[in-house]
């Protein structure tokens, strides 16, 4: 039976994330979209809000959202600020390789934590040669006695210079390539780490991406997640259940920018009465409100499949890859709409267009997502 009616307590959460993107980060938005401050404080209130661990299991003090829950709420979370969010929401990314392959004591030791307190975590994949291509990742850890010692580096890693927590994929044994690569969560005082360049970005600026080295750092043994040789599977199987959140992204981001649209054209005149009665632009609206809700149904659909454990890879790339080009062009199309207003700082839209682009770059970039589509279809 299918069934698109959400339940009260979705609805409530839905509401929760509006009212906490609307009072809390989008007033400051364009301040931090300058990028030379952090938005701590307004972590700290999503903290408060239960927005930080949200996909935590509640065994271990979290929210224990699932991936259609998480989906309502990233929609509404990413009109206040797409940097926010994903400042937010990369907890949830960093959380899941524990959340799917961690042990209970290593749920117990690192998720816990952050229910107690504001932290930011960080998934540490991407290196200056491995970015679609995570086979080339050259990062290694050497088994020593019962550590594993780290050397290495990665780049454009969201939190990276905030987090308190790292989930880092590295090689155990390099001759192997993929089949080699493992996952450790590391916590980020551990001696040897250091944060390089903080990255300055076209959009989402309120998030911090940056370069981390890894020196002779030294990890317990019982801080690999799963076993070794099985960190391009956790990888995988994160990114998989991650794609969904990053497609309802890309849904509010474009519904942002109609919505704003749908206010400007009513109010706009030109030619002695609203733009909105001009056909040529009703149609375009009228193709971004059809956009913007096929988007939104196969990201609920990956989440619904996500959810009831049944494999999603296809859907979760096409949920991605669909909404955030959508999120793309419902922007690009609004500033058009807007004309000077548009290209202008005063006015919401540039910010709206810049922090589209990222969501169609990372946690895979729409291309890697056509190739997983492809693969699944054809094979």
């Amino acid at each position: 039976m299918i069934d698109f009616e959400l339940t009260e307590e979705q609805l409530a959460l839905q509401e929760t994330a509006r009212k906490f993107a609307e009072k809390e980060m989008k007033p400051v938005a364009a301040k931090y979209d300058e990028g030379h401050e952090f938005p701590w404080d307004v972590m700290e209130k999503a903290f408060q809000a239960g927005f930080l661990n949200c996909t935590v299991p509640t065994e271990y003090g979290g929210g224990g959202l699932n991936a259609l829950d998480t989906s309502i709420v990233s929609e509404e979370l990413v009109m206040g600020c797409a940097g926010m969010f994903t400042t937010m929401m990369v907890n949830s990314l960093a959380f899941t390789p524990i959340i799917l392959f961690g042990t209970h004591e290593q749920k117990q030791k690192h998720l816990t934590p952050f229910a107690e307190k504001p932290m930011l975590a960080a998934f540490a994949l991407t290196e200056r040669e491995a970015g679609s291509d995570a086979g080339r990742v050259q990062t290694t850890a050497e088994k020593v006695g019962s550590e594993y010692v780290i050397n290495g580096s990665k780049c454009f890693i969201s939190n990276g210079g905030v987090a308190s927590l790292h989930v880092i994929f590295a090689l155990t044994q390099k001759e192997k390539g993929t089949r080699g690569m493992s996952a450790f969560i590391v916590p980020a005082d551990t001696p040897g780490i250091q944060i390089g360049k903080i990255e300055e970005k076209m959009g989402q600026r309120a998030s911090n991406t940056a370069e981390l080295f890894f020196d002779d750092v030294r990890i317990p043994q019982e801080n690999l997640l799963a076993k070794e040789g099985l960190g391009f599977i956790v990888a995988m199987k994160t990114l998989d259940k991650a794609r969904a959140s990053v497609g309802a992204a890309g849904v509010g981001v474009a519904r942002a920018a109609y919505e704003y649209c749908i206010e400007y054209t009513k109010t706009r005149k030109q030619f002695g009465k609203p733009i909105s009665s001009f056909q040529h632009l009703a149609f375009k609206m009228a193709d971004m409100a059809t956009e913007i809700n096929a988007a939104r149904h196969l990201v609920w659909h990956a989440a619904w499949l996500l959810d009831n454990g049944k494999k999603a890879s296809k859907e979760s790339a096409m949920a991605k890859a669909y909404a955030s080009d959508v999120a793309m062009k419902t922007t690009v199309d609004a500033v058009q709409i807007l004309g000077g207003y548009g290209y202008m700082k005063d006015y919401p839209m540039e910010k709206l267009m810049r922090d589209a682009k990222l969501l169609q770059i990372y946690e895979g970039t729409n291309e890697i997502q056509r190739l997983v589509i492809s693969h699944e279809i054809l094979s």
